[in-house]
């Protein structure tokens, strides 16, 4: 007969969930369906991890009021609207998740011109397109 485990079981409030694949984590059933639908990419469209860029895990990530919040140190806060009807073809992307193609959404210059300013290095906020097939990303080393 096995005993009963003292800890209690852990529930979705207490999950962590990664809004932006490699940056901070948000704690909360409300971030459960925006789990890892931004990314950050080289100038290239190739993702960049935290293990490539360890200062990722510096940006802080809130969903409030509809927005994608980030803060990271010696920044302003950067706010993404979080649902976006994506039929604007002029901003849709191919970007590369290791040796994966995905399909995606650039959020634009003002959030590539912070993700560059913070990393030190030209890089770009790109947001998996809703249509897109799933991106493996622990087939990528995440």
């Amino acid at each position: 007969m096995s005993k009963p485990s003292s800890k209690p079981a852990a529930s979705q409030a207490d999950t962590v969930y990664f809004p932006v694949e490699s940056c901070a984590g948000v704690a909360g059933p409300d971030a459960a369906v925006y789990d890892r639908r931004w990314f950050v990419t080289d100038s290239e469209g190739r993702w960049l991890s935290r293990g490539q860029h360890p200062r990722l895990e510096e940006v802080e990530v809130t969903l409030r009021y509809g927005y994608l919040v980030m803060r990271a140190p010696g920044m302003l806060r950067m706010d993404i609207p979080l649902d976006v009807i994506e039929d604007d073809d002029s901003v849709r992307r191919q970007a590369y998740v290791g040796d994966q193609q995905v399909d995606a959404v650039d959020e634009g210059d003002l959030a590539a011109a912070w993700m560059s300013n913070f990393l030190g290095v030209p890089a770009r906020l790109y947001k998996v397109h809703p249509e897109a097939p799933a991106v493996a990303w622990k087939a990528a080393g995440a």
